[in-house]
């Protein structure tokens, strides 16, 4: 199993601005890349962040990874959370101003949930935010059909058994309620494919609306929908503090096993 620590050279040439991920690829395949002093021809090499300075293109020291940048953004629905898309749908860039530094999404909400996304150049944060070992809490506002009972939505918190993935929620409650539907809070900190929208349906209550509202120590609070705005100090300081209390507790678990 790969170190949490480790990242693919074409992400963090990427993530440093250097060049997008496919163009870092070709420039690895022509032979173009070196790490202290060895060729690398091959992409998923992994290598430490601390590395970026051992790294040469065409001989020449790379430029000093720029400034980081952090964007808290809320995502409308009908906008990709990636940095293109091969179908020409916006994506969460379009909704920022020309400019910035290169930004990259931390994780993703699909086409048609809305909420908190962040947004950052931080390469070695996103990885260890994005790490499965780390579980970072995200909590969501869901409307579904129906009004579950108490025990279906402490099936949610038990676990629930959904194409051979075991997905579970930390918390799962009843925000409020009308005759036919209901808004429920869930919090996970896992990061399934379609995690919740998935485990809503085992339970015979498909999602209408899906809004994330908090990721970590970060909230949505009162952005509004398609606005962005950068994190405050304390957030970076929280959200780095997270990063970092989980990569130790990881290594700790290590030592212990």
């Amino acid at each position: 199993m790969s170190s949490p620590g480790l990242i693919r050279i074409q992400q963090l040439l990427a993530r440093a601005g250097i060049a997008s991920r496919r163009h870092s690829e070709q420039l690895l395949r022509e032979g173009r890349v070196t790490l202290a002093g060895q060729l690398i021809t091959s992409p998923g090499i992994k290598i430490s962040p601390d590395q970026y300075r051992d790294l040469r293109i065409d001989g020449k020291e790379l430029l000093p990874v720029q400034e980081c940048l952090y964007v808290l953004l809320h995502k409308p629905a009908s906008f990709i959370s990636s940095t293109s898309d091969p179908q020409g749908r916006p994506t969460v860039l379009d909704l920022l101003p020309k400019g910035l530094p290169r930004l990259f999404p931390v994780g993703r909400l699909d086409f048609h949930t809305e909420g908190l996304l962040l947004l950052t150049n931080d390469g070695p944060l996103t990885h260890l935010l994005l790490h499965p070992r780390f579980h970072v809490p995200k909590v969501y506002e869901a409307k579904v059909q129906g009004i579950p009972s108490p025990s279906s939505l402490r099936l949610l918190c038990q676990g629930i058994e959904n194409k051979k993935e075991r997905m579970r929620a930390m918390r799962a409650e009843i925000l409020r309620q009308g005759t036919k539907n209901a808004w429920l809070l869930i919090e996970i900190r896992q990061g399934k494919y379609h995690q919740i929208r998935r485990m809503c349906e085992s339970i015979g209550h498909p999602i209408l609306k899906l809004k994330r509202v908090s990721f970590g120590p970060l909230r949505l609070a009162g952005l509004p929908r398609g606005k962005w705005r950068l994190l405050r100090p304390k957030e970076i300081e929280l959200l780095k503090g997270l990063a970092t209390a989980s990569s130790d507790l990881r290594k700790k678990g290590a030592s212990d096993d």
